[in-house]
């Protein structure tokens, strides 16, 4: 047979395979029949490199290519739904839909919440051709390449009758059985563990090698259609459709009628959700008809024909065998308890936070005590009480400790503190790490060549003790045997790149204690200059929006610090930016000078983030609420009905999109 033709074939075929095995549960061939199929598709390929398809099953093992993630705007904001956790919400939020649509009948969709990472999927003729995560609703990552290794997303639909272009919408998940595997290697390998599935598979998606998300094997549902011909009316029958085309959609998904079919659903799975594959925290419910779902609209957050019911969290008994602690970035010191193994939702729990000296008295907490756990919002495991009638009689009240138990320094506790600290920030191990950590997150110096797994090894190997020492780093020290080349050029590339990363975030990578990232970009932006920001006195920092006498303090604090001052000269020897960008210097105008402005909506043309940064820089104040000292309000779509009705009460002016633009020109 022609080699093209037989490349076609194969393609065609384990499409198929992957579509049985992955989305019907129903495989036809063995895995080793499997496997010999797609070595000759990829021997054959790698022969006609001329025949490249991006979508071919091939590309599902993954590569080390991927540089980065582009920031994609979505066609339709993604909003998030509104929680409830009572019956009597679910009910109040029934009867505003009737009213809403003046006691015109209709029908119900209900389905799992899936507890994993939002992704929008784009079909072009049939192929994908873009996935995006959610973001901020607005804009979000285009993780393509990761989710193409994703089996149970389709590459090319095998059905027919899809429109021409259209966007699926649904949860990237890890399944228990992943998840628990993933631990277990990750423990073997004493690298931290993830705390929960749906951590496991954000992080996850969001690695730069896809050949770790092929290997992590996550999974997806698929929940919503949205386009321009869609099948039918009803969201239920569009699902159906989708299955039919393919797609992984959840076997739970019912149609109802009545309130009382909708609580019939939740208290079944309420139960039943324990046997379940992958973890859900809850039920989602939406108004059945597309036109009536545009006919109840929306609010500022969230949809008016949609709710999530959350599932109250699992509570089980178990015994307290230990107290452990952990030191974070801060120095501030978190016990743990260390229990015998416990099955809770869907998990095996050994281990939950105390919070801190003060949350163990309010138990008075014994070793050997019998304790009750719950997860809150099903991930975090923390404890909620004690069986007082199960305690052994030998056993000892849980002491805090006097001693970090990394360093050995006596730790402190500072006035108005609940937490101890270890004021050893300079020689602490996890201390180091965590502000390394804390560095090159993506919303500070964004190096996302570099993870908490990388950061671990540099230290133990000696290459970094603090954030200055990233930019000593070289490929031959990365390379180490001459195994990870180009790794290693790609993370000193990471590196050398964050040198352009505005003055505003290196102040936030800089980890002042209680300095954030919106307080980082107001001291920027009034001081102009880290010369500025570290001569700064108590009065003067005060004088910056949001900063009070505890965070000047902190402030003060950080750059009398010899240690810290070295690090921050190295960071401006090495190229760092240290003032704002002459753009940012003076006001690009003053015609908001003297106004307080509120933004409140969705934005077409810009994020909320860029017209914050416009208002500033002409002149203006950005304000969060809405008083009779507001100038005006800068409105998106979906402006929150109670900010609407109280600036109609104010008489205070709206402005959109468009007439703001015309207005700073």
């Amino acid at each position: 047979m022609d080699e093209k033709l037989r490349i076609e074939q194969l393609r065609k075929e384990l499409h198929e395979h992957n579509y049985r095995y992955y989305v019907l549960n129903q495989p036809t061939i063995g895995d080793q029949d499997f496997d010999f199929m797609m070595k000759e598709l990829q021997e054959l390929e790698a022969k006609h490199p001329e025949l490249y398809d991006a979508n071919s099953p091939s590309q599902r093992v993954g590569s080390d290519l991927q540089s980065g993630f582009q920031q994609v705007t979505h066609r339709y904001p993604m909003l998030s739904l509104a929680n409830t956790y009572s019956e009597a919400d679910v009910r109040d939020w029934y009867e505003s839909v009737k009213k809403g649509l003046a006691g015109e009948d209709f029908e119900v969709c209900c389905e799992m919440k899936y507890d994993g990472l939002s992704i929008s999927l784009t079909y072009v003729k049939g192929q994908l051709t873009q996935a995006v995560t959610r973001g901020d609703g607005v804009h979000g990552d285009d993780v393509t390449t990761n989710v193409k290794t994703i089996r149970s997303i389709p590459l090319i639909l095998p059905g027919e009758g899809y429109p021409d272009e259209f966007e699926i919408r649904g949860e990237i998940l890890m399944p228990w059985s992943s998840f628990e595997r993933l631990n277990k290697e990750r423990e073997a390998a004493e690298e931290p563990l993830f705390a929960n599935p749906r951590n496991a598979a954000s992080g996850t998606l969001k690695s730069l090698d896809s050949r770790v998300v092929a290997q992590r094997q996550l999974d997806a549902y698929l929940y919503y259609l949205l386009g321009e011909q869609l099948p039918a009316d009803g969201h239920y029958e569009n699902l159906e459709a989708a299955a039919s085309w393919g797609f992984k959609i959840s076997q739970g998904m019912r149609k109802v009628h009545t309130v009382d079919e909708v609580m019939d659903f939740i208290n079944y799975w309420d139960k039943e959700r324990k046997n379940l594959p992958v973890a859900t925290d809850g039920i989602v419910l939406k108004v059945n008809s597309l036109s009536q779902q545009r006919s109840l609209g929306y609010t500022a957050k969230s949809p008016r024909w949609a709710i999530a019911y959350k599932f109250k969290a699992e509570r089980e008994m178990t015994r307290l065998l230990e107290v452990t602690y952990q030191v974070g970035r801060t120095g501030a010191v978190t016990p743990v308890a260390n229990m015998e193994p416990v099955q809770l939702a869907g998990t095996t729990v050994k281990r939950a936070t105390l919070n801190n000296e003060d949350f163990i008295r309010s138990f008075d907490l014994h070793i050997g005590d019998m304790v009750y756990v719950e997860k809150g919002g099903e991930i975090i495991p923390k404890i909620v009480g004690v069986n007082i009638d199960e305690r052994p009689i030998i056993a000892q009240q849980v002491q805090f400790i006097k001693k970090c138990p990394e360093c050995g320094a006596p730790l402190v506790r500072y006035e108005g503190e609940a937490a101890w600290y270890c004021p050893n920030d300079a020689g602490c191990p996890p201390q180091i790490k965590g502000r390394i950590e804390h560095f090159i997150a993506r919303k500070a110096m964004n190096i996302d060549s570099l993870g908490p797994e990388t950061v671990d090894e540099y230290y133990r190997r000696g290459l970094i003790k603090n954030v200055a020492d990233l930019y000593d780093i070289d490929v031959q020290q990365i390379n180490g045997d001459g195994s990870r080349t180009k790794s290693a050029q790609r993370i000193v590339n990471g590196i050398q790149k964050s040198k352009e990363v505005p003055f505003e975030r290196v102040v936030f990578a800089l980890g002042i204690r209680f300095v954030g990232e919106t307080t980082a970009r107001l001291l920027a932006r009034h001081f102009k200059t880290m010369d500025a920001l570290m001569g700064a006195g108590l009065e003067e920092l005060q004088e910056v929006e949001g900063v009070g006498e505890v965070m000047a303090k902190s402030i003060i604090g950080y750059f009398h610090n010899e240690e810290n001052l070295r690090i921050v000269n190295r960071l401006r020897d090495y190229g760092l930016q240290m003032q704002l960008a002459e753009s940012q210097m003076a006001p690009a105008s003053e015609k908001l000078a003297g106004q307080s402005i509120v933004i409140s909506g969705v934005f077409q043309h810009h994020s909320r983030d860029e017209y914050k940064l416009l208002i500033e820089q002409n002149g203006g104040k950005n304000v969060g609420s809405i008083s009779s000292k507001t100038s005006f309000i800068l409105a998106g779509d979906n402006m929150g009905p109670s900010k609407l009705e109280k600036a109609q009460k104010l008489g205070i002016k709206i402005m959109n999109e468009d007439e703001f633009l015309d207005l700073i020109k």
